[in-house]
Order: C-alpha cells, then sequence, then structure tokens
C-alpha cells in the first residue's frame, strides 16, 4: 500500500469539497438546523408547554408508562419540566445525530466518482499509477475524514445549544450523558463508515452525482427505524444498547470495505465512462 499516493488522493478530494458549494452548502446548513437550531429552541421553548392544562402532561406520563423500569431508573428523579428537555434532547434526538456522519460521507462518495465524471475529470485519475485498492481507500478517507470532523463539529454545537436552551429548566449542564459520550466515539465514525461504503461502491457504477446520492439515500433507513422505535416507546437508547449498535454497523463496515476492495476495478469504470 503506497499511503503516499493515498494522501494524494484524500487531499485531491478534500480541496475539491472545499471548493464545491453543491457539497459544502449540505455540510453546513444541515448541523446547524438539526444541532444549533432544533435542539435548543425544543429545549427551551418545550417546558413552557406545561402552561397549556394538561396537555403536556398527559403525553409525557403517556410515553414514560410505555417505557420498562431500566429507562425509567436513568431519568432520575427530575420533574416533569425537566423530564421532557432530557426525553427530547438526550433521546429523542440521538438518532437524528447518526444523520450527520452518514450525510456527509454519502454526499461526499456520491461526488467522488459519480460527480468526477460529470466533471470530466475522473479518467485523468484512473490512469495514474495508483493500485485499484489505493484508489478506493483513497477515496473512502476523502469522505470518511470530513464526515468525522462535521459529526464531531456537530457534537460540540448540540452540547452548546441544548445546554443554554435548558439551562433555565434544569439550572445545571446536563449535556452530554454516558451514553452519547459512546454514540459520538464509537457509533457515530462507523454509520460514516457505513454510508460512504455503500455510497462509494454505488457511485462507481452509476453516471451522474444526483443518481449516486438518491440511490444512497436507502442507507438512511436504519436511522429512521431507531427514530419511530424510540418516539413509539418500542426501544430505548442505554449505554448498552448504543454499544451494541456500534459494533452492528463496524461489522457492516467490514463487509462493505471487503466487498468494495474485491469489486473494485477501474477497468470496469473505464468502461463506463
Amino acid at each position: 500500500m503506497n499511503w503516499r499516493a493515498v494522501h494524494a488522493i484524500v487531499r485531491r478530494d478534500l480541496l475539491r469539497v472545499v471548493r464545491s458549494k453543491g457539497v459544502m452548502l449540505p455540510m453546513i446548513l444541515v448541523p446547524l438546523i438539526i444541532m444549533v437550531l432544533l435542539p435548543g429552541g425544543l429545549s427551551y421553548f418545550i417546558p413552557r408547554l406545561s402552561e397549556i392544562p394538561g396537555a403536556a402532561t398527559t403525553d409525557v406520563q403517556a410515553y414514560l408508562a410505555r417505557m420498562p423500569e431500566p429507562f425509567l431508573a436513568q431519568l432520575g428523579d427530575y420533574n416533569e419540566n425537566q423530564l421532557m428537555v432530557v426525553l427530547f434532547t438526550v433521546y429523542m434526538f440521538a438518532p437524528m445525530y447518526l444523520i450527520l456522519p452518514l450525510m456527509v460521507a454519502s454526499v461526499i462518495a456520491s461526488d467522488s466518482f459519480a460527480g468526477e465524471k460529470e466533471r470530466k475529470t475522473l479518467e485523468a485519475l484512473i490512469y495514474t499509477p495508483t493500485t485499484d485498492v489505493e484508489l478506493f481507500v483513497g477515496k473512502v478517507f476523502s469522505a470518511w475524514v470530513p464526515a468525522l470532523v462535521v459529526s464531531l463539529v456537530g457534537f460540540a454545537l448540540y452540547t452548546v445549544s441544548v445546554n443554554l436552551g435548558g439551562w433555565q429548566t434544569m439550572g445545571r449542564i446536563f449535556f452530554p450523558t454516558a451514553m452519547w459520550w459512546v454514540l459520538v466515539v464509537w457509533v457515530a465514525p462507523a454509520a460514516a463508515g457505513m454510508g460512504l461504503g455503500a455510497t462509494v461502491l454505488v457511485s462507481s457504477r452509476v453516471s451522474t452525482f444526483q443518481e449516486a446520492n438518491q440511490i444512497a439515500g436507502a442507507i438512511v433507513l436504519p436511522i429512521v427505524l431507531l427514530v419511530l422505535g424510540q418516539a413509539t416507546g418500542a426501544m430505548y437508547l442505554s449505554v448498552g444498547f448504543v454499544f451494541l449498535l456500534g459494533v452492528l454497523f463496524w461489522i457492516i463496515d467490514a463487509v462493505l470495505l471487503w466487498f468494495g476492495i474485491r469489486t473494485f476495478q477501474r477497468d470496469e469504470i473505464i468502461a463506463r465512462l
């Protein structure tokens, strides 16, 4: 493995990402909406719903009634308003956080081959003196590194946003929790790898950036299921569950990486140009 060649591919792709408005705008706007505006606003305004007689109480109690004892034990001795802040910011938004690394990795990976085909720049890259494995690994790291950066920055913004928004209700810094640390350090990198692994495979086989991005969008479905599972009370996120989720994602990453390296051939890509 020629790591200098891999580094050159990563540097080339990252420079292109920074210069592309179509790639940079989603990487900036989506984290701001998901990690700052929504959680900050909800953590501030949701407790005010208690001023509406019966509305907040009924919803919270109905939700908690569906949850098992271990989950209720995690909530401690919060009052009703504090419970609403914790439920939304710590638990409900946790699966949505994983959309960040998935989205960033998918957008950049979709652009890695399909986008270069549209710009007519792929042929020059294909004929460089690199092996198929080096080219594939370089493309993978080109999407994985920005996804990690955005997920870490998004986590920092989220931490500040929910603590500021919920300060009047909570009276202290209550976030992040142990479960979120596992989510950020263990699961988010795996989610990025899962998204880019699938997208690079798709991107190398289609002709346009939009086509690659639309097909790869199906990878968000597991995250949607996590959101629905928590919202309906069918499951809850704990440190153990999140850790096992990360294990599952890393296994999927390993399979996608193995399959990608085995099937990635520049001769087939050249034939599609």
